[in-house]
């Protein structure tokens, strides 16, 4: 019985280099990946925002006022935090004759910290966008 000179395949030590080399990859690529995603629910929120910036206009041009704006009942609109698979809760702050605020804050049960929110402003002559916790980068 001779011994076979011509073995093929990979060494431990092979396997183990491939395998560092694709964790160090993978810890570069997932933070990145973990902030697309983020991203992305952001822009469910600006798309709701928008539909409930509507709809309070709307309110506002048959009551002359934001006050009793603040409530989905009086609006035509159904509130985005109740459709399934929401990211984010919806409310209003600061309701006023000519000022608003609709807040969107993202969910604790995906990641969210309860901190996370974007929020529009409407003080009476421009409308701006803020944010705070993961979403304070936003204009």
């Amino acid at each position: 019985m001779g011994l076979k000179k011509d073995c093929r395949g990979f060494t431990l030590l092979e396997i183990i280099i491939v395998i560092i080399i694709i964790g160090s990859l993978a810890s570069l690529a997932l933070p990145r990946f973990f902030k697309t995603i983020e991203y992305s629910r952001s822009v469910e929120a600006f798309a709701s925002l928008a539909a409930i910036r509507q709809a309070v206009e709307r309110c506002y041009l048959q009551r002359s006022s934001y006050v009793n704006c603040g409530d989905f009942g009086n609006l035509d609109l159904e509130n985005p935090g109740n459709s399934p698979n929401n990211h984010f809760t919806y409310s209003f702050s600061g309701l006023g004759v000519t000022t608003y605020t609709i807040i969107a804050t993202r969910n604790t049960r995906e990641g969210g910290n309860g901190s996370d929110a974007i929020s529009l402003t409407n003080d009476g002559v421009i409308i701006t966008r803020s944010g705070t916790g993961a979403f304070s980068g936003i204009q």
